[in-house]
C-alpha cells in the first residue's frame, strides 16, 4: 500500500472539493492536486508556467465536460504523448453516454465511471478508484 500522487482535472469546483476530501480522508491519505481544464492539465504534466516544480501524478481523474478543453481532447494528448502515455487515466464524469464510454477506451482510458449523485455514494466510488490504485494495480515509476 502507498499514497498516491492524484491529479484530479474537473471544472466543477464542489465536485473537485468531495474528490479531494474523500481522497485525502481515505485511508491512504492521498496527494491531490487539482486542475480546472484540459489547457491547465497538460501544462501541469508537462511543467510548463506555472507547474515547473509539479509532482508527476501516479493517477489522473478526469472529467469530460470542461470548457477550453474537454477531457475528450485531453485524453487524446495525454494518451498520445510518450512521456505522459503510461499514466492512468480514469474518466470520472455524469455522463454514461455510450459515444463517449466508447470514445474514452478508444483514446486509451484504463477506467470509466460515472460520478454518483449521493454524496455517500460519489466518496464510496472515490475511495474505491484510491483503493484499487493503491493497493491492487501496479503503477509505473513516476519521473
Amino acid at each position: 500500500m502507498r499514497s498516491l500522487e492524484i491529479l484530479v482535472v474537473d471544472d466543477d469546483d464542489a465536485d473537485a472539493l468531495m474528490i479531494s476530501e474523500a481522497l485525502e480522508n481515505a485511508e491512504h491519505g492521498a496527494t491531490v492536486n487539482r486542475v480546472a481544464d484540459g489547457r491547465e492539465a497538460l501544462d501541469y504534466l508537462r511543467r510548463t508556467h506555472p507547474y515547473e516544480s509539479a509532482q508527476r501524478p501516479d493517477l489522473i481523474l478526469l472529467d469530460l465536460n470542461m470548457p477550453r478543453m474537454d477531457g475528450r481532447e485531453t485524453l487524446a494528448a495525454i494518451k498520445t504523448d510518450d512521456r505522459l502515455k503510461a499514466i492512468p487515466v480514469v474518466i470520472l464524469t455524469t455522463s454514461g453516454a455510450a459515444p463517449d464510454i466508447a470514445s474514452s477506451y478508444q483514446h486509451r482510458a484504463n477506467a470509466y465511471v460515472t460520478k454518483p449523485f449521493g454524496l455517500d455514494e460519489f466518496e464510496a466510488t472515490v475511495r474505491t478508484i484510491d483503493r484499487f490504485y493503491s493497493e491492487v494495480a501496479l503503477l509505473p515509476m513516476g519521473d
